[in-house]
């Protein structure tokens, strides 16, 4: 897949060496080197307990190891906008995207700014051009210039992943 940085870039202000060189590096990192850009959910037992230890124990993880679908339906379960378990809203709604946007909600305030159906918006996160513009809309949404600005590497990654996940990367 081939992504057009210089269609999307100016227009989300990601134009100075460092604010680019920011957004290049997290997309690199939550996109595995630009090779994805749909979640991957193929947790085995212990990477769930892991990862998602809130929803996944040594009981349960068996039953879910292995089943991306059923993973991402319990884990996002009842949050970001997401219905329950049994109504797909987690793997409908899985992270897509060069950084992930991840829940019904995310995804609908994408569809509003674009002025797409849900549906449509689903769609074009599976294309180079909506897996791009995705990631420099969360990037300004989330006004990551300002920390790519200030060099604050650890701020904007905690923006991303809630944590310092991928920093080393």
């Amino acid at each position: 897949m081939t992504f057009d940085f210089d269609k999307f870039l100016p227009q989300y202000q990601i134009t100075t060496p460092r604010r680019r060189a920011a957004f290049l590096a997290q997309c690199h990192h939550e996109s595995q080197g630009f090779t994805r850009i749909a979640e991957n959910l193929s947790y085995g037992t212990q990477a769930l307990i892991r990862c998602w230890p809130n929803h996944f124990n040594t009981k349960n993880a068996g039953c879910y190891a292995h089943q991306p679908a059923k993973i991402a339906n319990r884990a996002y379960a009842n949050r970001m906008g997401n219905g329950p378990e049994k109504s797909g809203d987690g793997w409908l709604f899985r992270g897509r995207g060069l950084i992930q946007i991840t829940g019904r909600a995310m995804y609908e305030a994408f569809a509003t700014f674009k002025g797409m159906s849900l549906g449509d918006v689903i769609t074009y996160l599976g294309t180079a051009d909506g897996a791009l513009e995705s990631a420099c809309w969360y990037w300004s949404k989330y006004g990551l210039n300002t920390y790519a600005d200030a060099e604050n590497i650890k701020g904007m990654t905690r923006v991303i992943n809630g944590g310092l996940n991928g920093l080393d990367d």
